[in-house]
C-alpha cells in the first residue's frame, strides 16, 4: 500500500513562492538582464507565478521562457518508452542574461544537467542560477545545488515527491509518496 504525506499546503506553496520572489529581487535588479526559464512541466507554471510576483514588486516585465528538456535527458536509452517532446518557448536571446532556471523538485540533478545543456541552444547566459520549490536531499548523483530553495525534504529510498500545481492538477500542494 502506498503512503502519502502532505508536506506543503496550497497556502504554504503560495507563501514559499512569495518568499522566493523576494529573494530573487534582493539578489538582482530585475531590470538588469534578468530572465526566468521554467522547466516543463511544473517548473514552467512556477516560473510564470514567480514572474508575476517579481514584476508586481519590481515594476518590471521580466522575460519568461519555458524549456522542454526531454531530448537532452541521458536516461532514454534505459527506458522502453520514447520521450514525449513538448515545446520549448524562449522568445528572447539568453546572451549575457542572468537566468534563473526554475524547477519543482531537485532530486538526482540529471534534469538540471539536461536543462543546462538545452539552455545553450538559446544563447550563452552570463550566469545561471537554480530555483527549486523542493530540494530532495540525500539522493544527488551530480554535483548540482540550488541557489534558491523553497523547502528541503529528506526522503527514504523508494519515496518520491509529487508537486501539484493548480494549472495542471486543479490544486496546489506537495506530497511525499512511498
Amino acid at each position: 500500500m502506498t503512503k502519502q504525506k502532505k508536506i506543503m499546503t496550497a497556502g504554504e506553496v503560495r507563501r514559499t513562492l512569495d518568499r522566493l520572489a523576494f529573494e530573487i529581487i534582493e539578489h538582482h535588479d530585475p531590470g538588469c538582464g534578468l530572465a526566468l526559464v521554467g522547466i516543463q512541466r511544473r517548473g514552467a507554471e512556477l516560473a510564470t507565478r514567480l514572474k508575476s510576483l517579481i514584476d508586481a514588486r519590481g515594476g518590471c516585465d521580466l522575460p519568461l521562457g519555458k524549456l522542454d528538456i526531454n531530448l537532452y535527458r541521458d536516461d532514454w536509452t534505459n527506458r522502453e518508452v520514447q520521450p514525449q517532446v513538448g515545446p520549448s518557448h524562449i522568445p528572447f536571446s539568453l546572451d549575457e542574461k542572468n537566468v534563473v532556471l526554475v524547477d519543482d523538485v531537485l532530486f538526482s540533478g540529471r534534469t538540471i544537467r539536461a536543462a543546462l545543456e538545452a539552455l545553450l541552444d538559446y544563447g550563452r547566459p552570463k550566469r545561471v542560477e537554480l530555483l527549486v520549490l523542493i530540494d530532495r536531499r540525500g539522493h544527488r548523483e551530480l554535483p548540482i545545488q540550488a541557489d534558491y530553495v523553497g523547502k528541503r525534504v529528506h526522503t527514504e529510498p523508494g519515496e518520491h515527491v509529487d508537486v501539484a500545481v493548480s494549472e495542471l492538477d486543479g490544486e496546489d500542494g506537495v506530497h511525499v509518496v512511498g
